[in-house]
């Protein structure tokens, strides 16, 4: 087992943690242990804060707030938000959130060879993922599109904590990367507070702090991306963020043919490069989001060389269209899984 992190993992969308009791309110755990859970809509998507210690209740309160407070400033939606306004203004200040999301966002362009583009808003829009009226583009909508999302004519004033984005038309969107961001910031302000065992569920991102009261690894269900209404398997985490991306997600169908949410840059449609899901495992939410959309852009043998590349930064769980499951052997050990399983070799 890699020391790099206490647990391991998991993979999946699915919303709920196997063996983690998540009661509305405040309430007296087992052991005296007091525990308290809320629940909020933000990104698009229910989320639960669960937290254990004295200070629990005031814990989950500050953690709703700080997911309210994101939420409302990293929207590319909402006109209320910044992001709203410097896509509407064509550049524009922005907070030290905002600034930060988009270096980062910068530098997993560079260091994934542009599979993950934070300028990818136009072409989510044409495809109808962006307000909801799905449909596929024509080839002119589409090349329209592509014309805007060249990281290139993206230009970031780092002392004046500004952006502008030199084409009009262009967009930028943090929704890659933006969950995962939030439950680690969530997962600070908990340890704030005292709090040393807690997880985070923000719409199937999961990240947990600690283990659970007991001492026991959280055990986080692994969604079986053919059937997502099943499951396929259980890990066991403490102490990191588990993020997956599937194309089970989010899609719709046209003609006959499934049309997922997880689009490619290079060439403006869904990927549709062998792999049906991506589960990372980090300690950092923020990388573990940006990846798991990354890897399933790049395909599997491009995802496999990338993982042997930073096997320092994360683990990984790769599904392909023909079921077969790939896990890093840091997870290996701790990954339950009802079929048979291969393990990536990693430096």
């Amino acid at each position: 087992m890699k020391k790099k992190m206490l647990c391991l993992l998991l993979a999946c969308g699915l919303p709920v943690l196997a063996g983690c009791d998540q009661n509305s309110g405040s309430e007296q755990a087992t052991d005296e242990i007091v525990s308290a859970t809320q629940d909020v809509f933000a990104m698009d998507t229910y989320m639960t804060v669960t937290a254990y210690g004295e200070a629990a209740e005031e814990a989950v309160s500050a953690a709703i707030t700080e997911i309210e407070r994101l939420n409302a400033l990293l929207t590319a939606t909402d006109n209320t938000g910044e992001v709203y306004a410097v896509n509407q203004n064509g550049g524009g200040t922005l907070s030290e959130d905002g600034m930060y999301l988009l270096e980062r966002s910068l530098e997993f362009y560079g260091s994934t060879e542009g599979a993950f583009n934070v300028a990818i808003f136009p072409i989510m829009a044409a495809w109808g993922f962006i307000d909801d009226h799905f449909g596929v583009p024509t080839e002119e909508e589409l090349n329209g599109a592509l014309e805007l999302i060249d990281i290139g004519n993206i230009s970031v004033d780092e002392e004046a904590s500004s952006v502008t984005l030199k084409k009009e038309g262009m967009a930028i969107d943090f929704g890659g990367i933006a969950k995962g961001y939030t439950s680690s910031n969530v997962i600070r302000i908990l340890e704030t507070y005292g709090i040393e065992n807690a997880v985070v569920n923000l719409g199937g991102n999961v990240q947990v702090l600690g283990t659970k009261p007991d001492g026991s690894f959280w055990r986080v269900g692994i969604i079986n991306p053919f059937n997502p209404d099943t499951g396929i398997g259980v890990v066991e985490v403490a102490d990191c963020a588990v993020i997956t991306s599937g194309g089970y997600e989010r899609y719709f169908v046209q003609d006959g043919v499934n049309y997922h949410h997880i689009i490619d840059p290079s060439t403006g449609y869904p990927a549709n490069n062998g792999l049906v899901s991506v589960t990372i495992v980090s300690s950092d939410g923020t990388l573990a989001d940006a990846l798991s959309t990354s890897l399933f852009v790049m395909g599997v043998d491009n995802a496999i060389s990338f993982l042997e590349k930073n096997s320092e930064l994360f683990d990984a769980i790769l599904i392909t269209e023909d079921g077969e499951i790939s896990v890093t052997e840091g997870l290996a050990e701790n990954f339950t899984c009802e079929q048979s399983f291969s393990i990536i070799k990693t430096p």
